[in-house]
């Protein structure tokens, strides 16, 4: 299997933290955790990620592959097929060849990391996958047929008449053949490290020769086309469809800070960032003469944008947080080089030397609303590559919108990557709307 060098997975050390966090894998001990799991999965389906073709769907779809929970097992179900499993799961083959299906990421991107689970597969497992990609463009899609519901059957002389126009069988190969292991608890998860920097939109799974799977977890970072964005456009230089990624925070007890830079609207608390309640805070709370809560600390999150850019419009959301929405937050911006978050990461980004400067001063929030915050003066440009919130003193928010335009000043290769903070020497401060209004 491909290995990353240790250097690639600098950027996700702030997994010290991973014990207070969520989504963390807890099905009894497992082989050593990658780091990469903490990224995105461009594959889920809660991001657009879906099945466009499977050689067989006999006791399971290969939609469920996708799926963004967890796997689960009902010991007495059956359906007409056989056993109910919460995979992927072709029939025993009887022919020659092997199972296969096509994969349409739901986020563009830069793969680092598989995993391969399979879940409660314990005699019925795929014993060996492959992994192929692809990165094509909308044309050379061919029209494939819909899916549908898909069970107990094969894929169709037009769905394979169709799929074959995308050769993939001559796609990139990521991962070459690997025995997986069966799904008892704590070994169910298959890790697979890569190191390919190239953008990848489509995927080919391949098992040998047949059996099932539970989940296919695509790790990585969305990578937007930055050559074809239009200058004059705002873009949301946080979203993770276009790259942005959570580089550090200080507590994510029910939900992590990367789900608040996720796709669309957020579907309930589950899907944003909700930290425990702070310990220290007083046994009776009093406010400042601007309703302010007089509290000793807060929480916060560190966000690498997709782009270094200047920011004009932020947008905070605290959909679904009724009573249990921050009183406050504020942003903070810098300018920082690889190294420099290499260290913050690994210092846990405690820095005395990073110069973060004001983007939004201290504003009190309300629970289950949209806020909007414009600049003041939008003549002044001022270029920033990671954002810092803090909220105080705790509680949630369901979602973060950057927005604002891409500077060319910062695109530089990796090893260029020399950003003098004197060159951006202000950071715009922004002040709140006029208005916000409550979500329905």
């Amino acid at each position: 299997m491909a290995r990353a060098s240790s250097s690639c997975y600098l950027l996700w050390l702030f997994v010290d933290f991973v014990g207070r966090m969520a989504d963390y894998p807890k099905e009894g001990k497992t082989d050593e955790i990658p780091n990469f799991i903490q990224l995105t999965d461009l594959a889920s389906e809660n991001v657009g990620g879906k099945v466009l073709f499977a050689t067989d769907d006999f006791f399971a779809p290969a939609e469920n592959l996708l799926k963004k929970h967890r796997p689960s097992y009902k010991p007495k179900e059956y359906t007409e097929f056989g056993k109910w499993m919460d995979g992927w799961e072709t029939r025993r083959r009887r022919t020659p060849g092997h199972d296969w299906c096509i994969i349409q990421l739901g986020i563009q991107g830069i793969i680092r990391g598989f995993d391969a689970d399979t879940a409660f597969f314990t005699g019925n497992h795929a014993p060996r996958i492959s992994i192929q990609a692809a990165c094509l463009q909308n044309e050379e899609i061919p029209e494939i047929p819909t899916r549908g519901t898909k069970m107990g059957c094969a894929a169709t002389a037009e769905e394979l008449e169709a799929i074959e126009k995308l050769k993939s069988e001559n796609w990139h190969c990521l991962v070459p053949m690997e025995e997986i292991k069966p799904g008892y608890s704590g070994s169910n998860h298959n890790y697979f490290s890569i190191s390919s920097p190239q953008r990848w939109t489509h995927l080919r799974l391949n098992i040998f020769p047949d059996g099932g799977l539970a989940r296919l977890r695509v790790y990585g970072t969305g990578q937007k086309d930055w050559s074809a964005a239009d200058p004059k456009e705002l873009i949301d230089l946080v979203s993770m469809v276009h790259g942005g990624v959570c580089v550090g925070f200080s507590n994510a007890h029910f939900g992590h800070p990367k789900n608040i830079i996720g796709i669309g609207k957020p579907k309930c608390m589950g899907d944003g960032w909700e930290t425990s309640r702070r310990l220290d805070r007083p046994p009776i709370i009093e406010t400042d003469e601007e309703g302010v809560l007089l509290v000793p600390g807060g929480e916060w999150a560190i966000f690498r944008l997709a782009h270094p850019g200047v920011i004009t419009q932020i947008e905070i959301d605290t959909h679904h947080f009724k009573g249990n929405y921050p009183d406050t937050c504020k942003l903070d911006g810098c300018v920082l080089t690889t190294t420099e978050e290499e260290e913050g990461i690994l210092q846990k980004w405690h820095l005395p030397n990073v110069k973060w400067k004001p983007l939004l001063s201290v504003t009190k929030l309300s629970s289950n609303k949209k806020h909007f915050f414009d600049s003041i003066s939008l003549q002044l440009q001022n270029v920033i590559t990671h954002v810092k919130i803090t909220i105080a003193p705790d509680g949630g928010l369901s979602r973060l919108r950057l927005r604002g335009f891409p500077s060319s000043i910062c695109l530089l290769r990796p090893s260029e990557r020399v950003l003098s903070s004197r060159r951006f020497p202000v950071i715009v401060p922004l002040r709140a709307m006029n208005s916000t209004f409550k979500i329905t």
